[in-house]
């Protein structure tokens, strides 16, 4: 059978198959979406407190679930954060902490970098290793049909023997099968000039997002009898920042200057966004499966709060693409703005509607979650960094008492830039949170910065000097996790010399 599938492929290739469960069970076990949206920002949706962003069909979605206000992605950036859904581990010990798995070097092992800088910072790992047992094979071995539509970033093959894209991970259909592809280069709207597929065209100007919802579909409607899971992982709002032209005029018409979310453009991303999960809900539920199907939404990092270097069209590279405001600053910061999310559970029967919850969950929970959502057991000979949350879902306490965040990468370069893109890692416990920045002192030392989110959700007031105490506590605690993860530490570099 080819690699690729898709339109009447698909279909067949999935009612042929045979079903890996018995059909005269009594009850079928719960079909999961997960999707996961691509640098959405925490304040990004209308029920996560947007007033200028137009996102009906998540605000619906959160009204039939539970609305988490303490979501956090593994990673302030793409690829750890969805090597960390996949298996359930830390960033810190898969060694994939940055966003380097479209590039054609193939790099298994986490190590220092080596050079000329100040800082020696981590040479992050750039494929997802085929020995681990994702969350698509997990399921796929319970009897799941497996489907993933839009972006991977884990790593693509090179070289024959080769296993690192989606069918090589647990998945029974990869559309559109672009795992090299960082983001989708030269637009949106169809033709798809990231798509390599000769055979996948499309009406001019149809969003892809909208495109993979109804391939999505296709899987579902196919997958009749079985369970199924559908990884839908937009390719939204990523850049390049595109976006229809009718789309846009209307935000700008809407636009109030003093809202510090106020670009158009990025507005109209958001929008296509949100129309392309509703147009997966409505396949969801016209295939009768929606009162038992368990629908996870995420991001993989915060929002881009940043000036776009380019748009198009032109003319708005002078506005910030989002704000995540009260959060300090986005993507890429170990600040709250890079790694807090939009995080939403429907689970039919199970997770009571219309309800908000303040409790703990990073996106290395996602596995165990769903593993026990459906009654599969997380494999015995693979580490499980995240926590089982179902019990937390309905209604009880949490087993998370802590979040913590790895990322060895960044400099004062950067720093200067995106406001806390410096190597560091970082822990928060209850309303407390530590970050330790690698040699970042004039003397070489760690800096530390400590805050209290409940009184300072911003990050603004130090605490370090103040509570010497808890800092000393708090940062023990980050080393005990950095040791057990065996994290690639960075280090000031003896051998540096000025320019």
């Amino acid at each position: 059978m080819p690699r690729r599938l898709h339109g009447f492929t698909l279909l067949a290739a999935l009612l042929l198959a045979p079903p890996a469960f018995s059909r005269a069970a009594e009850t079928k076990p719960p079909n999961v979406v997960l999707i996961l949206a691509d640098d959405l920002g925490a304040r990004d949706l209308g029920c996560f407190g947007s007033s200028y962003y137009e996102t009906p069909h998540l605000d619906r979605l959160a009204s039939r679930g539970v609305r988490l206000t303490n979501a956090y992605a593994a990673s302030p950036l793409c690829s750890p954060t969805r090597a960390s859904i996949m298996t359930g581990q830390n960033p810190a010990r898969t060694g994939i902490t940055a966003p380097g798995c479209h590039l054609p070097k193939v790099t298994l092992k986490k190590r220092l970098l080596s050079g000329n800088a100040r800082v020696n910072v981590a040479n992050s790992v750039t494929r997802l290793k085929p020995e681990y047992h994702t969350l698509a094979e997990a399921l796929k071995a319970a009897g799941y049909a497996t489907g993933h539509f839009g972006k991977w970033h884990l790593g693509h093959n090179m070289a024959p023997g080769d296993a690192y894209e989606p069918q090589d991970q647990g998945f029974d259909v990869d559309w559109p099968h672009v795992p090299r592809a960082a983001g989708p280069g030269g637009g949106y709207l169809a033709p798809w000039k990231f798509i390599t597929d000769p055979a996948i065209t499309d009406e001019a100007g149809r969003h892809v997002d909208d495109r993979m919802a109804d391939e999505a579909g296709a899987f579902i409607c196919a997958s009749k009898g079985r369970p199924f899971f559908v990884n839908f992982w937009l390719f939204s709002v990523h850049s390049p920042f595109n976006a229809r032209a009718d789309f846009i005029e209307h935000f700008r018409k809407k636009t109030d200057p003093a809202d510090p979310q106020k670009n158009p453009l990025y507005a109209a991303m958001v929008k296509s966004m949100d129309e392309a999960v509703g147009r997966l809900l409505r396949h969801i539920e016209e295939s009768g499966e929606a009162d038992n199907t368990i629908i996870v939404f995420w991001s993989d990092n915060g929002g881009y709060a940043y000036p776009p270097k380019a748009t198009d069209p032109e003319g708005y590279t002078e506005i910030p693409a989002t704000s995540n405001l009260p959060f300090r600053s986005g993507k890429a910061s170990l600040y709250e703005g890079g790694t807090r999310e939009p995080g939403i559970v429907v689970w039919p029967g199970k997770v009571k509607p219309g309800t908000t919850a303040d409790f703990l969950m990073q996106s290395t929970d996602i596995y165990p979650t769903i593993l026990g959502a459906c009654g599969v057991a997380p494999p015995s000979d693979q580490k499980v960094d995240g926590f089982d949350q179902t019990t937390a879902l309905t209604g009880g306490s949490s087993p998370r008492t802590q979040i913590f965040c790895h990322f060895p990468h960044g400099n004062a370069q950067r720093n200067a830039v995106m406001d806390g893109f410096y190597a560091g890692s970082s822990i928060r416990e209850g309303d407390l949170k530590l970050i330790r920045f690698y040699a970042r002192a004039d003397d070489g030392s760690d800096e530390l910065e400590l805050y209290d989110l409940a009184q300072d959700p911003g990050e603004r007031h130090n605490l370090a000097t103040e509570r010497p105490e808890i800092a000393s506590r708090l940062n023990k605690l980050l080393q005990r996790h950095l040791a057990d993860n065996k994290a690639i530490i960075p280090r000031l570099n003896p051998d540096f010399e000025k320019p």
